[in-house]
């Protein structure tokens, strides 16, 4: 049976939930609506659990249609193929707040499946897919720990906005958003133009007071056409699991305590497999239950020891952040390079520039193409971490850092008027044990400022950990690998020393609460401040020049009606100035003209010879132009692409000159000065007037000749 339901903000927004139209198959399902934006959310698990796994498989996908937005995709075959970067995002966005709210011993593979049908400019589809996932999974059977909500906030002329409109997205100094449920947030992804931590705290509580209501609605839902749950297996402690604790708890608590991250994995392995040949005879198949064993135990001493000793598996206290160097232009012909290192992760940044035309042109669900001048890419190779892996295309994790480290940089980014160039950032992890992504923004950091761009200020970020047991919370700085698997926050601040630039916290509780946030901000902060002083001694502020090997751009502002002139006739004119200095140039339909060379003074020439095709000559400017044809009576010169001027016998030189080839040929390059304009536009110049005149001067024969300077009828090029 359909049923409708409406929810209407305090802030101005209403949702439209309907249940019963579509995908009746599914476990659950919801159509959502927003404005002209709507999705359709399903949520569907497997009958029985998979076997062999120690995590729960869940699939969260986001799925673009551009007849959403009615457009044809591009391509040969037209038609959706690989998931965007941004479909990819919001899946995550999706998947983080959703997995902690899952039985911990339930192993049936669930997918959720979010398809925008229709979108406006104006709603976003990002929240509206994990608001109806979480009706789509409490309304199914599926059991599910819900509801929970997600809220955009913007921030426009000082005052929070929710769910920001497009106008008010474009002025806005926040892009957050925040995922909870009534009681406690679980995500939060934030990108910010220095916003202050008592700023950010402020957007995330109003955040989360929406998420109430929200979730109030959902739960409502809920409970008027919500399904029974299945019910999960509960796991009792094996014969088999009672062995190995008391066997071998002391030597893996001892492992724990091992600084270097090599040394435990090895320490841990070498347990892992004598208990194997210790067990295995008797219980045969039991391979995946003694590792899941030994990872229960290792997570539960580990928590204790931070929760209760206050001691961190690597001696540290609690706020101390690991060894840190840094290390700027080391590559010599990469544009810039920065290497960072926190403890054992080691993340090496390089910056490439680029002209205006290596802009990154996305097809999506806007109307129009969105070009990325800033590019910022993470590659995570297996051997950072010691594996041996295939080399694949990037994956969530991979594209989801990234973004991360580029909306903490941008805004700290040049405008493009300032420095033109394309800047794109390759962030390689060399070897990780934790917050690997952070690492990235502060070597990227230094790779920007050796490659010469003029950031405004130095960007650093550090990941926060949370241990909770019972009423014991702690509170980490610098999280390590093994910290951030078995431990219950991983929160991400990256900023300036003015301000927070970006934020991400995925949860593995339920929630956690305003003091612990608050906490956490504080202590993020501190830690940032010890990271942007060791930046800022390793490289004071950005290179006063690019380098050697980088494109030289130069621009220049054209009248708009004017770019015609530089373009030519089917492109004569610009292809010709191309040829001469080797350059590439880019035109816009408002005037700017972009011109990229491999060197200053190319670059500098074709700005010049644009310059003489758009400026209309005046008595006295000099030119140093070429011969294009000799006559008896002079010469003409070409003095910019498409414009001649006579050069008379009499202007060639202050003596005498019998013949126009005694001095100059087809092709010679020659200075000269403009020294009349006549009513029909015809240009006359001299070179006589640019030379030094001799102590005596011979009589010239032209003297008593009025027309000496005068262009030939016959001879004006425009009759030609």
């Amino acid at each position: 049976m359909e049923k409708n339901y409406i929810y209407t903000s305090n802030h101005g927004y209403e949702l439209d939930v309907t249940i019963g139209k579509f995908a009746e198959q599914a476990n659950g399902e919801c159509y959502i609506k927003s404005g002209d934006t709507s999705l359709l959310v399903t949520a569907v698990a497997s009958e029985k659990p998979r076997e062999g796994i120690d995590f729960f498989p869940l699939i969260c996908d986001f799925q673009e249609k551009l007849y959403a937005v009615g457009k044809i995709p591009g391509g040969f075959l037209k038609r959706e193929g690989k998931a965007s970067d941004e479909a990819t995002l919001i899946s995550r966005q999706m998947d983080r707040p959703l997995r902690p709210l899952f039985p911990e011993n339930y192993y049936n593979d669930v997918q959720v499946i979010a398809t925008v049908l229709s979108m406006d400019e104006d709603h976003l589809p990002d929240c509206l897919s994990t608001i109806g996932a979480s009706i789509a999974l409490g309304t199914s059977d599926i059991p599910f720990d819900g509801p929970v909500a997600a809220v955009s906030i913007g921030y426009v002329d000082g005052d929070f906005v929710v769910f920001p409109n497009e106008e008010q997205r474009k002025k806005s100094e926040l892009d957050l958003t925040v995922a909870g449920s009534k009681d406690a947030i679980n995500m939060v992804e934030a990108g910010a133009n220095e916003l202050n931590e008592s700023q950010m705290l402020e957007a995330m509580l109003l955040a989360h007071e929406e998420i109430g209501h929200i979730s109030d609605f959902i739960q409502d839902i809920i409970n008027e056409v919500g399904k029974e749950k299945n019910l999960v297996e509960v796991v009792v402690a094996s014969e088999l699991e009672e062995k190995i604790t008391s066997d071998f708890a002391e030597d893996i608590k001892s492992s724990i305590r091992t600084t270097d991250k090599m040394e435990r994995g090895e320490a841990i392995f070498n347990i892992e497999e004598a208990a194997k040949e210790k067990y295995l005879e008797d219980y045969p198949e039991s391979e995946d239950e003694i590792h899941r064993v030994i990872d229960d135990i290792m997570k539960k001493e580990v928590r204790r020891m931070i929760s209760i000793d206050k001691i961190r598996p690597d001696g540290r206290d609690l706020k101390e952040i690991r060894p840190l160097s840094a290390e700027a232009g080391l590559l010599p012909r990469v544009h810039g390079s920065g290497l960072f290192k926190r403890g054992q992760t080691q993340v090496l940044s390089v910056t490439t520039l680029g002209s205006p035309a290596d802009v990154q042109i996305i097809d999506g669900l806007n109307r129009e193409e969105i070009q990325k001048r800033y590019m910022h890419q993470y590659n995570f190779p297996p051997f950072s971490v010691g594996d041996v892996k295939p080399l694949r295309a990037p994956g969530r994790r991979e594209i989801g850092h990234g973004h991360l480290a580029e909306r903490a940089l941008v805004p700290v980014l040049p405008d493009a008027s300032d420095f033109p160039y394309t800047i794109r950032v390759v962030s390689e992890v060399l070897s990780s044990n934790g917050s690997s992504s952070q690492a990235s923004i502060c070597g990227s950091t230094l790779s920007l400022m050796d490659a010469g761009v003029p950031i405004k200020k130095p960007v650093a970020g550090i990941a926060m950990g949370l241990i909770k047991e019972e009423d014991s919370i702690s509170i980490l700085t610098d999280i390590q690998g093994l910290e951030d698997h078995l431990g219950d926050m991983d929160f991400k601040v990256a900023g300036t020393r003015d301000g927070i630039t970006a934020l991400q916290m995925d949860m593995k509780i339920s929630g956690i609460t305003r003091e612990v946030l608050e906490e956490s901000l504080a202590n993020a902060k501190e830690a940032r401040m010890q990271i942007l002083d060791l930046i800022e001694a390793t490289i004071e502020k950005p290179r006063e020049d690019i380098s050697d090997y980088a494109p030289r751009l130069f621009t220049i502002d054209i009248d708009p009606e004017k770019v015609r002139d530089v373009i030519g006739s089917g492109g004569k004119t610009i292809n010709k100035i191309i040829d001469e200095t080797g350059v590439t140039i880019e035109t816009e339909d408002d005037g700017h003209i972009t011109v990229a060379s491999t060197d200053g003074a190319s670059g500098k020439k074709a700005i010049e010879m644009i310059r003489a095709i758009v400026t209309d000559p005046q008595v006295g400017d000099v030119y140093t132009g070429k011969v294009t044809r000799i006559m008896n009576f002079g010469a003409f010169i070409e003095i910019a692409i498409g414009k001649e001027g006579l050069l008379h016998i009499s202007q060639i030189d202050h003596a005498r000159t019998d013949k126009v080839e005694d001095v100059l040929a087809v092709g010679d390059e020659v200075t000269v000065k403009v020294t009349e304009i006549d009513k029909q536009g015809r240009i006359n110049l001299s070179r006589k007037a640019l030379l030094e005149k001799p102590e005596r001067e011979e009589k010239e024969d032209y003297k008593n000749n009025p027309n000496a300077e005068a262009w030939p009828a016959d001879e004006d090029p425009r009759n030609k």
